[in-house]
């Protein structure tokens, strides 16, 4: 007798981290609507949906993983009428095991225990999870038809895959928690075909959405018939339930519900990242409004677009505190770019607290020149003024820092760095300005043309540029990406047809700046390397690349 056609719910949803009891409760509800809205046969949710992903140090308490555990058997409980796939962190006496159930009539059936922990990047799974000696397949039955079950990681090594095959899995559950970066949509679709070119089993690949502090999960799950073939992911950084039917027979997929991406360009897609992980921090930390400082540069007028879409237009409030060196354009730009968007713009001069600063330390500093020291006391003082303005009325600070700045260190701790989050953190610069002529082109325009076309510039002392300190951007971005995206040498980069002066001056930069880097606030990760938990470097470091 033929195996009957197997309707399959994916619960491509954000699970906070550490809300044990809110994420229980929800995968109650949505077990529930996946069978009585969807009629469902199974329902996948991401890997360690429980207690959200990554929950780092909190595996580390006894008490939490209890209450994993308790909240895991409530769940199972519940469940009947259809099986449930529910990742969570499961402690086995002395070690915890990253771990996903099959939950059927009001019991647990059986867990699967994650073969392969990442520990590369941002990962670092092997701190947390122990791999099981005596570990052992998962294939259950759901009306006829064997269902396999793999955890991420899992799917990149051959072996899981083979094996869980090899047992009698004709389809393969594959729950993730993957961040997003540029570029690797592609390689997980190439992979997909290869692990179904491999076995011929299909595959229905859910993944995690949502932002968690510097990671941004972008969704963009996606199944693959036995045959090869990946049908189109779904729109990514988006909460949605993904139906479809599979038929056993032939080992393919039928979409019924799956909302598929409109535009996964890289800006289109880099755009959604900064803008989810934006709106998701806010939330997740208890602010619903943002200020900013907006100075008429790219940089602020691009976070300034950023929180408007992440928060909406009257939950933003930009601050401009022009100084003795603020060109009148900045002004005017600044109060254009308000005007156009309905965000409210207050103005804060700055001059006064600045001479306060310099009458204090007239004394001390006599005799001695003007310098960096009193552009840097202007940004102080900027961000001693947003910092009062976030206590007094509330709302997050949002820095307006670019991955090039913070590369070679051109940023003021303690004054533009200012803030808790940086929306900007892992986009160089010529990705800011590529970003901004992108969205200027979907809906209204937010970023206005004479911010664009103007050189950027700190606007600390007369006539400044940022090229009178640093090589042109796209000089110095070209040269970055290799360092620390691609970490290439010194001598690979000259070999490449870079002034050797230029790469020397660069990477001395990036070296001195690593303490900055170490104070600085968290922004969503868009790159293959991002500053931050991917890229730890020592700060007193005696090595010097020759």
């Amino acid at each position: 007798m033929a195996a009957s056609t197997l309707r399959i719910a994916l619960a491509q949803f954000d699970f906070p981290v550490g809300d044990v009891a809110g994420n229980r409760d929800r995968i109650a509800a949505l077990i529930a609507g996946a069978r009585d809205e969807y009629d469902a046969d199974i329902v996948l949710f991401p890997e360690l949906a429980l207690s959200g992903y990554p929950p780092e140090d909190l595996l580390l308490r006894p008490a939490f993983l209890r209450e994993c555990e308790a909240a895991l058997q409530a769940i199972a409980a519940g469940v009947h009428g259809i099986v449930a796939v529910v990742g969570w962190p499961q402690a086995a006496g002395a070690v915890v095991y990253n771990a996903a159930s099959v939950l059927r009539d009001g019991a647990v059936e059986q867990t699967y225990r994650k073969r392969e922990l990442p520990n590369y990047a941002v990962f670092d799974e092997r701190r947390y999870f122990d791999v099981d000696p005596d570990r052992d397949d998962c294939v259950f039955e759901v009306k006829g038809t064997p269902v396999g079950l793999v955890i991420c990681e899992d799917l990149w090594f051959a072996e899981p895959v083979a094996s869980t095959v090899a047992k009698g899995a004709q389809l393969l559950l594959v729950p993730n928690a993957s961040p997003f970066e540029r570029d690797k949509h592609a390689q997980r679709d190439a992979l997909l075909a290869q692990r179904v070119a491999e076995t011929g089993a299909a595959i229905a690949y859910l993944n995690l959405v949502g932002g968690q502090d510097a990671l941004v999960f972008d969704g963009a799950s996606v199944v693959a018939d036995g045959d090869g073939s990946v049908h189109p992911a779904a729109a990514a950084f988006t909460d949605q339930w993904l139906v479809v039917d599979f038929d056993p027979s032939s080992r393919r997929f039928t979409p019924l519900q799956w909302m598929e991406d409109g535009d996964e360009s890289r800006d289109a897609l880099a755009w959604r990242a900064v803008v989810r992980g934006t709106r998701d921090y806010c939330r997740k930390n208890g602010f619903d409004k943002a200020w900013l400082g907006l100075s008429g540069g790219i940089d602020s007028a691009l976070v300034l677009a950023i929180a408007a879409d992440a928060l909406g237009a009257g939950n933003v409030t930009a601050v401009r505190m022009p100084s003795r060196y603020t060109a009148g354009l900045s002004n005017d730009l600044a109060q254009e770019q308000c005007d156009a968007m309905g965000v409210e713009l207050v103005t804060l001069p700055i001059e006064k607290p600045f001479q306060g600063y310099l009458d204090a330390l007239g004394p001390v500093f006599a005799g001695k020149a003007v310098d960096v020291t009193e552009e840097n006391l202007q940004s102080r003082v900027r961000g001693a003024l947003m910092m009062a303005l976030s206590n007094k009325f509330g709302g997050l600070l949002l820095t307006t820092g670019n991955k090039s700045e913070y590369a070679v260190g051109y940023a003021t701790i303690y004054g533009d760095m200012c803030g808790g989050y940086a929306p900007l953190k892992d986009l160089y610069k010529t990705e800011v300005f590529a970003l901004a002529r992108w969205r200027n082109t979907v809906g209204d325009r937010v970023v206005p043309q004479a911010v664009i076309d103007r050189p950027p510039s700190a606007e600390l002392r007369e006539n400044q540029k940022d090229q009178d300190s640093l090589p042109p951007y796209d000089v110095l971005d070209a040269i970055l990406l290799r360092h620390v995206d691609q970490e290439q040498s010194r001598a690979e980069i000259v070999a490449a047809g870079f002034d050797a002066a230029t790469v020397d001056k660069v990477l001395r930069l990036v070296r001195i700046g690593e303490w900055k880097r170490h104070q600085a606030a968290p922004g969503p990760k868009v790159s293959r390397r991002a500053f931050g938990r991917e890229r730890r470097y020592p700060v007193s470091s005696g090595w010097r690349e020759n």
